[in-house]
C-alpha cells in the first residue's frame, strides 16, 4: 500500500566448464549500474553423467575481491549495509563485477554453471522501523540476534540499538540480517537523556554534570557525524532538566506507549512550530525486555521516506523531516503532500492545495488537521471505511500536520494512533499567529 515496489533486475548465464579446467578460476563478468542498492548471486551445477563436480563460488567488484565462500554457499547477497558472512557489505560501485567460480573438482565429462544475478535499485520507498530500543549490551533482555528476528517477524525494517552510555552494541550487531541495525548510544545524565545515532562510539565519556559537559560531549559526538535526538523531554522520571538551549537535531515526542508525557512532548514540540522552528518529531519503543507487556518494539514505528535501506540515508531521511509515526507497523499510515512537497518540506508553491490520504483507518477514528492556528479539520471515520481522502486551500498558515486518535478498548480511551511531521510554508502573507 505504502511501499514502493523495488526495481528488480536478473539475468543469467550459463558456463561450460570441462575436466581440463580443473582447479582454475574462472570469472563470469556482469555490470552493475549506478544506484544499486544490493545485489544477490546464485549458482547451480548441472552434473554431465553420474559423476558429480565441486564448484567453489566468489566474487570481485570493480577493484578488488569482495567475497568467497568456495564450496560452502551455492548463494549469497551484498547489500550497502549487510551482506552474507564471507562477503563485504559497502558501496556498490557502478561497472564490471566478477563472479569467480572455483573448479576445484570437475567430472570426466564436465559440468555445466548456471549463474543467475539478481539487482534492486534505490528506490524512494516508506520504510518501518523503531528509532530506540535496549539490550543485553545495557540493562535490556535481548541480544541482538534475538531483537532482530523479532523486529522482522513484526514488519520493522530497521532498529536503533541505543543502549545506556555503552557502544560494544555497535560492534556486536549480525550483519547478515534482513534487519538494519541503525548505531546508537542514549547518553543517560542524571537531568535527562539523548540519543546519538549513526556512530559506533561517539563519546570516549558517557559522564554529564553539567551544561558545559553536555556541550562538550555533543560536540565530539557531532565531531564523528552523529545526530542527536532529544529524548521523552517531559517523562516524568527521566524528563529534561538541563538548560533546553543546546544542540540537537530531533525531539522524541513519542515514547513507548502513549501517555500523558508523550502528550505534553507533543503539545510543546507544536509550540516551537508556531514560534517558526523546523524540528523533527521521532518516535521509539524505548522496549528493554520481553515482560514489559505494553511497551513493545515497533509501538511507536517511524515511517521513513527513504531511498535505500542504509543508515546515511535512513537518518539524511528523518532529518529532512520526511517521518510519520504510527503506534504500531500496521499503521495507520498519514500521507500529506502539497505539488511536489511532502512532510518535512517547505512548500513554496502558494497556489497549491494540500492533500491528505490516511490509510488503515477505523471507525470512528478521528483525523485531526493541525496548523499554527490550531485544529483546522476533524473528521471522523465512518463504518466499513479504511481510508480518508480530503484537500483544503493552503490558508496562509506557516505549516500543516496531522493527527489520528482512536479509541483503545484495552486503554478504555481514545489515544493517539499516528502523527506527522508538518508540511511547512514560505507565503509572504503567512499569518504565524
Amino acid at each position: 500500500m505504502t511501499n514502493a515496489q523495488a526495481d528488480v533486475k536478473m539475468e543469467t548465464v550459463s558456463q561450460f566448464i570441462s575436466h581440463e579446467e580443473e582447479g582454475l578460476y574462472i570469472e563470469i563478468p556482469f555490470t552493475l549500474p549506478e544506484g544499486v542498492e544490493q545485489f544477490q548471486v546464485k549458482i547451480d551445477v548441472v552434473h554431465s553423467g553420474v559423476a558429480s563436480s565441486i564448484i567453489d563460488l566468489g566474487v570481485k567488484d570493480p577493484y578488488r575481491v569482495r567475497g568467497w565462500s568456495g564450496g560452502a554457499r551455492t548463494q549469497f547477497f551484498i547489500h550497502q549495509a549487510k551482506a552474507t558472512p564471507g562477503y563485504l557489505h559497502g558501496e556498490i560501485h557502478a561497472g564490471e563485477w566478477a563472479v569467480i567460480l572455483g573448479s576445484y573438482k570437475v567430472a570426466e565429462k564436465g559440468c555445466t554453471v548456471n549463474v543467475t544475478v539478481e539487482y534492486t535499485l534505490e528506490t524512494h520507498r516508506w520504510i518501518k522501523g523503531d528509532l530506540h530500543t535496549h539490550s543485553v549490551h545495557s540493562d535490556g533482555k535481548f541480544t541482538l540476534r534475538e531483537k532482530a528476528e523479532l523486529v522482522e517477524n513484526i514488519g520493522l525494517d530497521f532498529v536503533g540499538i541505543t543502549d545506556h552510555n555503552a557502544a560494544s552494541q555497535n560492534e556486536a550487531y549480525p550483519r547478515d540480517t534482513d534487519t538494519l541495525f541503525i548505531p546508537g548510544m542514549e547518553l543517560t545524565t542524571n537531568k535527562g537523556h539523548l540519543n546519538f545515532y549513526g556512530v559506533n562510539d561517539p563519546v570516549k565519556d558517557f559522564r554529564v554534570n553539567t551544561i558545559e559537559d553536555l556541550h562538550s560531549r555533543i560536540k565530539e559526538a557531532r565531531n564523528q557525524g552523529a545526530y542527536v535526538s532529544l529524548n521523552h523531554p517531559f517523562c516524568r522520571y527521566t524528563g529534561w532538566r538541563l538548560d533546553w538551549n543546546f544542540d540537537y537535531d530531533w525531539v522524541e515526542v513519542w515514547n513507548g506507549p502513549w501517555r500523558e508525557d508523550n502528550h505534553d512532548a507533543v503539545n510543546w514540540w507544536h509550540e516551537q512550530l508556531v514560534d517558526g522552528k523546523r524540528l523533527v518529531a521521532v518516535g521509539g519503543s524505548d522496549a528493554h525486555n520481553p515482560q514489559q507487556v505494553h511497551v513493545k518494539h515497533g509501538m511507536p514505528t517511524n515511517w521513513v521516506y527513504s531511498k535505500a535501506l542504509t543508515c546515511p540515508e535512513i537518518l539524511r531521511t528523518i532529518d529532512k523531516g520526511h517521518v510519520v509515526l504510527s503506534y504500531a507497523p500496521e499503521g495507520p499510515f498519514i500521507n500529506m503532500t502539497c505539488g511536489d512537497s511532502m512532510v518535512g518540506d517547505v512548500c513554496k508553491e502558494s497556489n497549491q492545495k494540500v492533500e491528505l490520504t490516511v490509510n488503515d483507518v477505523q471507525s470512528s477514528d478521528i483525523v485531526k488537521v493541525i496548523s499554527n492556528k490550531g485544529i483546522e479539520k476533524e473528521v471522523i471515520i465512518g463504518k466499513e471505511q479504511e481510508e480518508l481522502n480530503i484537500e483544503w486551500e493552503i490558508n496562509k498558515r506557516s505549516f500543516y500536520r496531522v493527527e489520528v486518535w482512536r479509541y483503545f478498548p484495552e486503554a478504555k480511551q481514545r489515544l493517539m494512533a499516528a502523527l506527522s511531521n508538518p508540511i511547512y510554508f514560505t507565503n509572504k502573507n503567512i499569518n504565524l499567529k
